[in-house]
């Protein structure tokens, strides 16, 4: 198998783990029960999965065509700055208007961390 064939092989399963982090992310937010773990497994696997597909896309085409794209360079820059942190605005906005959590969620540790001045005071 030549350097290119290799190359090829190694942007290709790229690409299917890309694939497969975006179907664990699907089953993610499907099982998940509320809106803050849905979001953790949006933006978590998801982010991966997009990097992963645009990484092997990178590759294949570097070694198969010899060209190296900047677009796809700029893409996976651009996903991995913006996908966590509008995950974390999202979670933030749904807390601030005081979503609920879910029953199996456990103790909700900012409330404290929030409302702990207001309570003292009181």
């Amino acid at each position: 198998m030549s350097g290119s064939g290799i190359g090829e092989f190694i942007g290709a399963l790229f690409i299917l783990s890309g694939a497969t982090m975006s179907v664990i992310s699907v089953f993610g937010l499907i099982r998940l029960p509320d809106v803050y773990t849905r979001s953790h497994a949006a933006t978590k696997s998801s982010t991966l999965a997009v990097l992963l597909t645009l990484l092997g896309a990178f590759i294949y085409f570097l070694f198969s065509e010899q060209f190296v794209s900047v677009r796809l360079l700029l893409g996976i820059v651009f996903v991995f700055l913006t996908a966590p942190v509008a995950g974390h605005l999202l979670v933030r906005s749904a807390y601030r208007t005081k979503v609920e959590l879910a029953d199996i969620s456990g103790t909700d540790d900012l409330y404290e961390v929030l409302h702990g001045e207001e309570n003292r005071t009181s």
